[in-house]
């Protein structure tokens, strides 16, 4: 069995409905997981999706912040959704799909301004979500699964624009690139994108700050796509669209695909 999984995050599925809508008409990925959907469950424009063919849906919902939801063509059940840190946010949910397949859907707090927790509170936060990521993978190894989302980290040299320039700024600094090591590694999880694409710069976001983006390409690769060693060799066909992170009223980030040979 074939199929492509992608994921984005969306920064208000309801303000960019007809943007999911488009991704998915244009796109067709088989499940489309969403991060910062800003919208309680029972709110989220389930009636158009389901109509391009997106049946099936688990979802986690917050009036105005976080928000995660995966939208699958083939059946899917939720297997959990998780409070990490004991934050009380929407920040995960976890299904699985018709074929076997666990898909994790992670949506990792930014951590604000300062990489300092002896000051802000966001960023212990962070790191305290991310060391409840590491301990639960390590008590619960998992197998056949898939775990995508926003990790809100861009760990290597060539995943940010600048690196000795990011060293110090929230979601590049060693501390942050650490702890994300530490929770792959407790996964034995597989980077599938970076395992199609070893070399090179690579950025899905972009902020809303850059008056043009797309010429000054200050990126970074925010969001993942990982992928347990039993299925990783599966994987083939990873990308990340960025000409979304162009289109009218985008969010400021793009779309990452990958398509799994199971």
């Amino acid at each position: 069995m074939t199929f492509t999984l992608a994921t984005w995050n969306i920064n208000s599925v309801r303000l960019r409905e007809a943007l999911v809508c488009r991704l998915m008409r244009d796109e067709a990925p088989d499940v489309l997981c969403l991060q910062e959907c800003k919208s309680p469950v029972e709110k989220i424009p389930m009636e158009q999706f389901r109509a391009l063919g997106y049946e099936h849906v688990v979802a986690r919902g917050q009036k105005g912040y976080n928000g995660v939801a995966i939208f699958s063509k083939m059946p899917i059940e939720e297997v959990r959704a998780g409070d990490y840190a004991g934050l009380g946010h929407a920040r995960h949910i976890a299904g699985r799909l018709a074929n076997g397949v666990t898909v994790h859907n992670f949506y990792v707090p930014a951590g604000g301004d300062v990489p300092d927790r002896a000051v802000n509170e966001k960023f212990g936060q962070k790191l305290d979500f991310l060391t409840h990521m590491r301990d639960d993978f390590a008590a619960n190894r998992p197998a056949r699964a898939i775990l995508v989302g926003d990790l809100n980290i861009a760990p290597r040299e060539d995943d940010v624009w600048n690196h000795k320039a990011l060293l110090k700024i929230v979601s590049h600094t060693p501390i942050e690139v650490e702890h994300l090591a530490q929770v792959m590694a407790a996964g034995d999880w597989v980077d599938v994108t970076r395992q199609d694409i070893p070399e090179g710069r690579l950025y899905s976001w972009w902020s809303y700050r850059s008056p043009d983006w797309d010429t000054a390409d200050k990126g970074r690769r925010l969001d993942h796509v990982w992928a347990t060693p039993d299925i990783a060799p599966a994987a083939r066909g990873s990308r990340i669209l960025r000409a979304v992170r162009g289109w009218e009223q985008p969010s400021d980030h793009a779309p990452v695909f990958a398509t799994f040979d199971l």
